[in-house]
């Protein structure tokens, strides 16, 4: 059994990047801080009026994946009192949920001393979310890409992505289950080719450093942002300002509704600056990617 009282700190996360669909992820320096205490009962209390609506019992998100975790590996978990304060906006596109369950994973694990790989948190994580893309990158940091299906899964873990980054985030909410109701159920095979080269070549552009291609074929995913750009006021012309302000690309952030824009290193705050000012209905965060993904301290 591991100390009870400690601190599990996981990033945000971006997902897809475009034409990577459920399956790339890329962790942002933007935190949630979990402090961690023995309790009689189960309570986690959170910081900040955007968060007061989240259940605060046993059917909290970071609850039900530590009583998962634990049943999983033959365990039972005592009651923890937690304490939440996170800079992720959300249900904004910054994988809060993912962040939930990165962070159960986490407390489960250093709780009850299972020592799990990554790749068995990855795994767990996959399970619980459905998809491998913003898990994994707030379990292991950097950028990921992850096969995830049934009872297989591989990653690849590209640990300091070179780029900066500016997020885009309107004011209401947008339930992931609304954004993923807007897609079609096939793609013709034509468009599915379409798809999978945008992705390939975006992958492998991400995997030698060329983040200005990486940035076309960013924007060039027939997947999704078809069928939900028209959630986002002045899409196209936040792409055309962001080609001016010499951005590699923007493309939705994960299912949405928030936006990102992969930029030089060192130009996040500049970029997000000139954004803003031209875009006022989005808060414009400038961030860089984080190494870390989650940690115990």
């Amino acid at each position: 059994m591991g100390e009870a009282d400690f601190t599990v700190v996981v990033p945000a996360t971006t997902a897809n990047l475009g034409p990577g669909f459920d399956s790339i992820g890329l962790a942002l320096a933007l935190y949630m801080t979990v402090e961690v205490t023995l309790a009689d009962t189960w309570h986690v209390q959170y910081e900040g009026e955007e968060y007061k609506d989240l259940a605060s019992g046993e059917d909290n998100l970071i609850v039900t994946t530590i009583q998962h975790v634990a049943r999983q590996n033959g365990g039972v978990a005592k009651p923890l009192q937690l304490h939440v304060q996170s800079d992720i906006p959300l249900g904004k596109g910054l994988g809060s949920s993912a962040t939930a369950i990165a962070a159960g994973i986490e407390i489960a694990d250093h709780l009850l001393s299972l020592n799990l790989s990554s790749n068995d948190k990855v795994r767990i994580g996959s399970e619980l979310e459905g998809h491998a893309d913003n898990v994994s990158a707030a379990l292991l940091g950097g950028l990921t890409v992850s096969y995830f299906a049934e009872d297989e899964m591989d990653v690849i873990h590209f640990p300091e992505p070179q780029i900066g980054a500016v997020m885009l985030v309107p004011p209401a909410a947008l339930r992931t289950e609304e954004s993923r109701g807007l897609l079609p159920e096939q793609l013709s095979h034509v468009e599915a080719t379409a798809g999978s080269a945008a992705g390939n070549v975006m992958t492998a552009a991400i995997a030698i450093g060329d983040w200005e291609k990486a940035g076309r074929m960013m924007e060039k995913d027939i997947f999704h942002e078809p069928y939900r750009k028209s959630l986002f006021p002045d899409f196209e012309l936040i792409r055309t300002a962001c080609r001016e302000y010499g951005a590699y690309g923007m493309t939705i952030s994960g299912a949405g509704p928030s936006l990102f824009v992969a930029v030089k290193q060192g130009e996040e705050a500049q970029v997000a600056k000139r954004l803003v000012t031209e875009f006022p209905y989005y808060e414009c965060i400038a961030v860089q990617p984080s190494i870390t993904g989650a940690v115990v301290k």
